[in-house]
């Protein structure tokens, strides 16, 4: 099932991107990526939204870490009030993550497939590629050659495995909201640093292909933060009195006469 619904389209999709783009490997995986992230756009906006407003709420959740610090109890459930108040749920950005990454592991999956190094890989190529398409069997096996390194290796002088780390790491920075909590922070901080590493190890342990993918996908993921509008902090309902020169007046009364002096005779 994984195979019919996922794996097969994304190879065929990359071989017919290699066909159209003059046999350039390093293109067609461009192209490729370029479709999945805007297959999955809608998600990966939600959740920038997300790391986003969680930011604009930071100043409003410390307050109320300083004032409930003794009372968790009372500091979950006024923080629960403020997420309510700000129309957002503080879950909401793991959601749409969990959502696609069955797409962008199919997408590795697919030019680790495609980028076949030896006799057995390509005949388990072979099997995921569509009879009905014609000639893209004939493109097999594929055109592995870029600058200095061959795309079904490693790259033995580790100069992409530094750009995945850089990369992996601003991304990660932009998406990871800032926390009040001294152990979220803690966990935040450590993601922060584990993620990057590991992509920088599969970027030394895998094909530089998948190293490609990397850094696209997360150029495209600070390309879509930085040009996409942000929305406008809801404005806090003012509870202070109007002043003076704001008080809406009301009919003005008639002078009142001048009193006499001597009172009443």
């Amino acid at each position: 099932m994984w195979d019919l619904l996922i794996l097969n389209p994304m190879v065929n999709l990359l071989l017919l991107f290699y066909r159209l783009l003059g046999h350039q490997t390093v293109l067609a995986i461009t192209a490729l990526t370029l479709v999945v992230r805007l297959a999955v756009l809608p998600l990966t906006l939600k959740q920038q939204q997300s790391a986003r407003r969680m930011q604009e709420l930071q100043p409003e959740l410390a307050k109320l870490q300083k004032k409930y610090a003794n009372d968790k109890e009372a500091l979950a459930r006024e923080q629960m009030k403020l997420y309510r108040e700000a129309g957002m749920n503080p879950m909401a950005g793991c959601l749409p993550l969990l959502i696609q990454l069955p797409l962008l592991y199919g997408l590795w999956q697919a030019i680790m497939r495609t980028l076949a190094a030896s006799p057995m890989e390509l005949v388990r190529l072979s099997q995921n590629i569509y009879s009905f398409i014609p000639g893209l069997t004939s493109l097999i096996p594929l055109q592995n050659r870029f600058l200095w390194m061959d795309l079904g290796q490693p790259d033995p002088y580790y100069v992409l495995p530094v750009l995945v780390v850089v990369t992996s790491w601003l991304s990660q920075k932009i998406l990871t909201p800032p926390s009040t909590d001294p152990q979220s922070a803690a966990m935040n901080q450590q993601m922060l640093i584990m993620m990057p590493l590991m992509f920088g190890f599969f970027s030394i342990s895998f094909a530089s292909g998948l190293s490609i993918y990397f850094i696209i996908s997360n150029l495209v993921t600070l390309l879509q933060y930085f040009v996409t509008p942000r929305q406008k902090p809801a404005q806090a309902v003012e509870t202070e009195e109007p002043k003076e020169a704001e008080r809406p007046k009301g009919p003005e009364r008639p002078p009142r006469p001048p009193r006499r002096k001597g009172g009443r005779r």
